[in-house]
This record gives C-alpha cells, structure tokens and sequence, in this order.
C-alpha cells in the first residue's frame, strides 16, 4: 500500500472516530460541509479522498483543528513499516 493511500485511510477512520464521539448522524455532518450524506460516507471508507479545503470544513463542523486527522500518523506508518535489514552500499565516485 503507498504511503499516500495510508494517510487517506488514517484521515478517514479519523474522521468516523470523532463524528462518533459526538454522537452525530453522518447527515448532520453533511449539513455543516454542505454536502450529501453520500459523500460523508465515501469519506469515512476512503473511497473518496478528501480535499484540504473540505478537511478544514469538515475540522469546523466537528470542532477540532486540521491536525486532529493527522494524529497519531507516526505511530500508525511505524507499525506498517518493513525495516531493511542491510543498509544500502555507499555509492562510489567516479574521478
């Protein structure tokens, strides 16, 4: 999996866990970004990738800031990283 679509799946279980939390119907968070509930459910299964000017409507309407979604990234990738064994061979110059 790319690191990209990690991130996306990360903002998306984000975004789920705190409408959760604040007991709210995906329709009522649709109503606070001016989209259809549709969407909101694209959001939360990471169908559809959500743009930064929707991510920053989405943090108002569920009162928390932007970085919220990011939260907890580091420890999420370090527990998908593979680590290299070997590191790689110093590269010679050619004089």
């Amino acid at each position: 999996m790319r690191k990209a679509d990690q991130v996306d799946l990360h903002v998306a279980e984000q975004l789920r866990r705190r409408r959760r939390l604040l007991n709210l119907a995906q329709r009522e968070v649709a109503v606070g970004c001016g989209v259809r509930f549709q969407q909101i459910q694209k959001y939360e299964a990471g169908a559809t990738r959500i743009s930064a000017g929707r991510l920053w409507q989405l943090a108002e309407a569920l009162d928390v800031p932007v970085a919220y979604f990011f939260e907890g990234l580091q420890r999420h990738e370090a527990a998908n990283q593979v680590v290299d064994p070997q590191p790689p061979a110093p590269r010679r110059r050619n004089a």
